[in-house]
């Protein structure tokens, strides 16, 4: 049945994508013929997600990796899964809940998580069937999820085993805090959001009367010149509602204003903390007042100022981000009473920013506010709350980092394991050698349950002591684990669990009252953060731990495709993570990729409304424009710059395959072609000239993806198909399908076929559903195209046949000359025009007779004679071993195009100069957004080029006249 006229994208992607997994075609070890082994982890997009365009860069250079190696013979898995992403599920469940009426406290922990997982198998697999539309090959039958049963245990034994080494533990620190979502939340899941806001200045009275000198006026070089006696110092905040958590004042070491304060105390307005006024480098002398007030609980720069200070941390806030002062001991140790019970009366329970205005209007009706100033600065806010998020003083658990560090920084050093490109490494080097504890709690219901239950103390004389809250904690993979250890523990027969502490306090004091050989424990309500569970992703999908077979035969993985922004956050976490579990590499190479953005560079945003969406796209275009047009821009170390244009000139790329494959059908090829043909062995220049050049872009092909330098593999193949093979090759078959020597139509039949059969076989990593398409309807095939043999015995230096390349070169060469002087001097293209042969060594002038039909039929060249010199108004045409012109008195007004052609050049030259101008001014380059700096390179760049062209043009002409 004959190929129809054009490929119909929207009909056949889904067609061919259920053929695929029909046939088992992506599963693990498919189409395997060699005992190498290749395997990628898919880095799991939440649950709750769908596909954007990072998700659709990503995962088609994923994808091209794993079709080039399957292909090949490789062993390959692609695994597949999802992360559970318990913040922004939980916020989903939640919103659906809030429809219904329903609050997740009211429903309680169980219940909640019965809803949340029916969302899960309803919802939840939507990214999955959006990631099919795109064409990537993953072994879906192996698709994983960060809280199935199996990787569950992977995650338990990892907190397990560290939690007895000594690595995990649980203590008091600072955190991000969310008081929407009332969780702990990572750097990653904060966003910085620009504010217009205030900054307020107050009056903190010096203790027992004491006064100094505040100079108020100062010379031109900044020498006081007028003091005033202050009994005051004035602090600036933009966050009033913290000043009740205030435990110091800090002022530079070396600012002589203050020098003679240091180790004095101020009194805190409301209630009468006496506080110390600290020596710091934090305060800066030019910034403000140089007194900075210090809380330690709700700043992370006051924390760190009051752990080299000395200052006590009070908590002064709910998690709810409301004034929690009643019933608040840290809070009001060291605070006379009656001021203590008149901030509980004005302040107990209000909303942070309730409290804020209460406190202004307190401080201006009592008058210790000094002043406002109008302040535009940074707050920063949870990315999926939208609310300002607190610096907030909480028992979390942590992971001691410093203990399992080394290793994974010494992998990237020696070489183990390579990042890619080379500038990622410092990112990832500059957050290993400088790294924190990490907080690995999160006070949430949906994620993996903190496997810690809690029993009571025991006093001195080893009484149970329940009464006073002291906690014994045990550490186990089950509760059945754990009741063991307690049962030897306490000395007890029965050990019961209760999911919250007042219930399980209640409970054993009733045990204890009928004096009953019983212990009753609770869990640790918080989950692990997202980011624990995924660093265990490459060995947890494979089986850990167990030894199972798929993790001797994959592990370690070979290539991880991820994106810049997630180094620290994912990357380095799996490498401290396995490197502490398994003692080795989670893989050899880190391929880390750019943004996507759009085509001015800016980065896609809602609120700018230059997102492209990748499935609107695909419906529009079709997944192999998408694809190949991601994978053609996907410079090393560069971002990309997207646009629906680029989009539809790679889908006319597809368009002309198609063009090609249609036009060999209806000319016989496939009569002749047979699948699995050798390389024909042909006499016609021509047909040895096409041979060479496929056997040449097979090894860009494979230089490239082995360098993944994607752009250039996929830039070599558009180049040759569309180039060589399309516009070239297919046209100077055409003379020969129709000579009548029946030979040499064979063998250019046969040719024809081999050589697209070699361009669906090296498209199909990038361009899967339309290569699959041709490579099904043009001959019944021995097995599809996704497990067709790739052409690696194909060598270049076997197949090039250096005479042909070298004549079919030199023709090419004469007619694109030609053509770009027909085009630059504005010839009638339909026109057929005589061509002076100038001068031509014998090199050309045998390649000129053996080709001379094809040269004037593509060229338009009515003739060719020999003439000694160039004629007035003639263009020359520049060739290897020789020149030609193109007489165009008489069909052109010449005057007139060299005065168009000056006129031109004289204007891209004053634009260029312009252009020049700005890029070598510093302050345009420093100052200027980034994307402007970058479109008035590319601009220049143009301009430059275009500028060559035109003065060449000028030149042909110039000489020639």
């Amino acid at each position: 049945m004959p190929l129809d006229k054009k490929f119909d994208a929207r009909a056949a992607e889904t067609r061919i994508y259920e053929a695929w997994e029909k046939a088992g075609a992506f599963r693990a070890g498919a189409n395997a013929s060699r005992d190498e082994t290749f395997c990628i982890m898919i880095p799991p997009p939440n649950v709750t997600g769908s596909l954007h365009m990072g998700h659709a860069f990503n995962n088609t250079l994923q994808d091209i990796l794993v079709r080039w190696h399957r292909m090949r013979g490789f062993d390959t898995l692609w695994q597949p899964g999802q992360d559970h992403a318990g913040i922004a599920t939980q916020m989903v469940v939640e919103r659906e809940l809030a429809k219904e009426g329903l609050d997740r406290r009211e429903m309680g922990r169980e219940k909640f998580l019965e809803r949340v997982w029916a969302w899960k198998e309803q919802s939840g697999g939507t990214i999955i069937n959006q990631l099919k539309r795109l064409g990537a090959s993953c072994d879906w039958s192996r698709n994983a999820f960060t809280m199935d049963e199996t990787f569950q245990r992977a995650v338990i034994r990892a907190f397990v085993e560290f939690y007895r080494k000594g690595w995990i533990y649980r203590g008091k620190r600072l955190v991000n805090w969310d008081p929407h979502f009332e969780t702990a939340i990572s750097d990653l899941e904060v966003e910085q959001v620009e504010v217009d806001g205030k900054m307020w200045r107050f009056r903190y009275p010096l203790e027992d009367g004491l006064s100094y000198r505040h100079p108020v006026a100062f010379d031109e070089e900044g020498n006081p010149t007028e003091w005033e006696e202050r009994d005051y110092l004035v602090v600036a905040t933009t966050r009033p509602e913290t000043m009740l958590g205030d435990t110091g004042v800090a002022v530079h070491p070396e600012d002589p204003r203050y020098r003679e304060l240091i180790g004095r105390h101020v009194i805190l307005p409301i209630v009468g903390r006496r506080i110390p006024i600290v020596a710091d480098e934090y305060a800066d002398p030019e910034k403000g007042t140089g007194a900075v007030k210090i809380t330690p609980a709700h700043d992370f720069n006051d924390w760190e100022v009051g752990q080299r200070c000395g200052l006590r941390a009070i908590n002064v806030m709910t998690t709810r981000a409301a004034m929690w002062l009643k019933d608040n001991p840290d809070f009001a140790e060291g605070c006379p009473p009656d001021d203590v019970a008149r901030a509980i009366q004005l302040l107990d329970g209000l909303d942070r920013y309730e409290a804020r205005d209460a406190i202004v209007t307190l401080a201006r009706d009592e008058g210790w506010l000094d002043g406002i100033d109008e302040d535009r600065h940074i707050v920063p806010h949870g990315d999926r709350s939208k609310v300002a998020i607190e610096p907030y003083l909480t028992d979390q658990w942590f992971v001691d980092t410093s203990k399992i560090v080394q290793p994974a920084i010494d992998a990237v050093k020696t070489g183990e394991v390579e990042i890619l490109p080379e500038q990622d490494k410092k990112v990832y080097f500059n957050w290993l050698e400088n790294i924190e504890p990490w907080c690995i709690s999160r006070q949430l219901w949906w994620g993996h349950q903190i496997p810690v239950w809690y029993g009571p103390g025991r006093t001195a004389d080893g009484r149970i002591d329940y009464s006073a809250r002291a906690e014994h904690a045990f550490c186990g993979e089950s509760f059945e684990e754990v009741a063991a250890e307690a049962r030897a523990f306490y000395g007890v027969d029965e050990v019961h669990e209760k999911t919250d502490i007042a219930d399980a306090i209640e409970d054993q004091l009733e045990s204890l009252s009928h004096d009953s050989r019983a212990i009753t424990l609770w869990r640790d309500p918080d989950v692990l953060d997202t980011w624990f569970s995924s660093g265990l992703w490459p060995i947890g999908t494979l089986g850990w731990p167990d030894d199972t077979p798929e993790l001797r035969r994959y592990y370690p993985t070979d290539v991880l495709i991820t994106g810049f922004d997630i180094i620290f956050f994912w990357v380095a976490r799996m490498m401290m993570m396995e490197y502490a579990l398994v003692g080795q590499k989670p893989f050899s190479t880190v391929y880390v990729h750019a943004l996507v953005r759009d085509e001015k560079g800016k980065k896609m945003s809602k609120s700018l409304g230059n997102v492209l969406d990748p499935l609107e796209l695909i419906e529009e275009f079709g997944a192999d424009a998408v694809r190949f047009t991601l994978a053609a821009m996907a410079a090393m170390g560069r971002d990309l710059k997207l646009s629906t244009s680029r989009i539809a000139g790679y889908r006319n790329f597809g368009t002309k395959l198609w063009n090609a494959v249609r036009f060999a059908e209806m000319n016989g090829v496939y009569e002749v072609h047979r699948d699995g043909a050798a390389m024909p062995e042909p006499r016609a220049t021509a047909n040895r000239w096409i041979l060479g050049e496929t056997a040449r872009v097979r090894e860009e092909v494979d230089a490239a993806l082995s360098a993944f330098r994607f752009n250039d593999a996929a830039n070599a193949l558009y180049a040759f198909v569309w180039g060589r093979v399309c516009d070239w090759y297919v046209e100077f078959a055409k003379p020969l399908l129709a000579s009548e020597d029946a030979e040499l139509v064979a063998e250019t039949r046969a040719t024809m076929g081999w050589v697209l059969d070699r361009c669906l076989v090296l498209l199909h990593p990038f361009m899967p559903f339309i290569t699959e398409e041709l490579w099904g309807a043009t001959l019944p095939r021995a097995k599809m195209l996704v497990h067709a043999d790739w052409p690696e015995t194909l060598s270049a230096a076997e197949v090039v046949d250096a005479k042909a390349e070298r004549e079919m070169r030199w023709v090419i060469a004469l007619i694109e000359e030609i053509r770009s002087a027909r085009a630059q001097m504005r010839v009638p293209a339909g026109l057929w025009i005589p061509m002076l042969e100038l001068e031509l060594d014998a090199h050309g002038r045998e390649a000129l007779a053996c080709n001379e039909a094809l040269i004037t039929r593509l060229a338009r060249i009515g003739s060719i004679e020999e003439a000694e010199a160039a004629p007035k108004g003639s263009v020359t045409v520049a060739v290897e071993g020789g020149s030609f012109c193109l007489p165009l008195e008489g069909i052109i007004d010449v005057a007139a195009e060299r005065a168009r052609l000056e006129k031109t050049v004289a204007k891209l030259e004053k634009e260029l100069a312009g252009l020049k101008g700005r890029l070598s001014n510093p302050k345009f380059v420093e100052s200027a957004p980034e994307e402007v700096v970058e479109e008035t390179r590319e601009n220049a760049a143009a301009r430059e080029e275009e500028l060559a062209k035109l003065r060449a043009a000028l030149e042909r002409l110039t000489e020639a006249a």
